[in-house]
């Protein structure tokens, strides 16, 4: 699944089209995609893991899930996995495997901008008030939910706890306050250096331990464990992050 900087190369690889006026509209998305032609795609914002195409009276949500896709000025993919397609006077966006939904100005209007953690509109204290809530949540499921951390997925949740030196299965109510404090700066920090290592075709390289096998600090062989509620995978040290 997509974690939120690479949607924010999505956005983009799109904001060309801003201004521009949809010409036809096609796809196997469950709306009428008439009711997208010859109006203009006046802005794109991006939530978290989710794209808004924001019209004058309703806005597209795009979500790309575990597998989705998307391409631009060519269809890359057969007519059955195209959920939605936009074309301008010059170019196209196509869309695939994802989730494509129409919402109005009602719905954009209850997002929390604030919970997106590459936000400009980010609020870390928001954010710490709603992990204080929550003590007996395990930190690995604070990073993944998406109404503290919006845009945080699974590579950010692992990178960040080792950075801070904190187990997964770490309880908030036990953090020390300056690790609560860590959780909340790294989780943005690391996405920022996500977004720029995604950006020059490094992000990878620079991984010390999603998908790793050995602690680059100890040497000693990391744990791999499905962790949380959501039982996502989770990949850690005992001896260089510690289980509070």
């Amino acid at each position: 699944m997509p974690e939120g900087p690479s949607i924010l190369l999505m956005k983009e690889s799109l904001q060309k089209f801003v201004g521009e006026k949809v010409v036809e509209s096609q796809g196997n998305a469950k709306f009428d995609k008439e009711i997208l032609e010859n109006n203009v795609l006046k802005e794109i914002r991006t939530f978290g893991k989710q794209t808004y195409l924001i019209f004058s009276k309703v806005a597209v949500r795009i979500h790309l899930l575990m597998f989705g896709s998307y391409s631009v000025d060519e269809q890359t993919k057969p007519d059955k996995n195209l959920r939605l397609s936009l074309v301008f006077k010059k170019g196209a966006i196509y869309f695939y495997s994802c989730s494509v939904k129409l919402v109005d100005s009602e719905f954009l209007s209850k997002i929390d901008w604030e919970a997106d953690v590459m936000s400009d509109q980010w609020n870390p204290e928001k954010a710490k008030q709603k992990l204080l809530a929550n003590p007996k949540m395990m930190a690995c499921d604070a990073l993944m939910n998406q109404d503290i951390f919006s845009g945080v997925g699974n590579i950010i949740k692992n990178e960040v706890l080792f950075r801070i030196g904190v187990q997964p299965e770490s309880l908030l109510g036990n953090l020390p306050s300056e690790k609560l404090e860590d959780l909340i700066t790294e989780a943005r920090n690391y996405s920022f250096d996500f977004l720029k290592w995604k950006r020059d075709f490094v992000l990878k390289k620079h991984w010390l331990v999603h998908t790793k096998s050995v602690c680059p600090k100890c040497g000693e062989k990391l744990v791999k464990k499905q962790t949380g509620l959501g039982k996502r995978r989770s990949f850690y040290c005992i001896n260089d992050q510690k289980l509070y």
